[in-house]
């Protein structure tokens, strides 16, 4: 049941374009969860600029 609610998270980023030869940044700005019925509910911490969210499935960072 773990491995289910794991993959029913989703994180919310916007994706910021710093210019021609540099990486794009990528700001995590919430969670979406998968509702039963296949639908989101998506719980912000901020706001993008360009009013624009990808959503993709979440992972745990890395520990360094």
């Amino acid at each position: 049941m773990e491995d289910n609610k794991k993959t029913q998270r989703k994180a919310a980023y916007s994706i910021l374009d710093r210019g021609e030869g540099k990486d794009a940044f990528w700001h995590l700005v919430g969670t979406a969860f998968v509702c039963k019925d296949g639908s989101l509910n998506l719980v912000l911490n901020s706001l993008p600029l360009d009013g624009k969210i990808h959503i993709r499935d979440f992972k745990e960072r890395d520990a360094e």
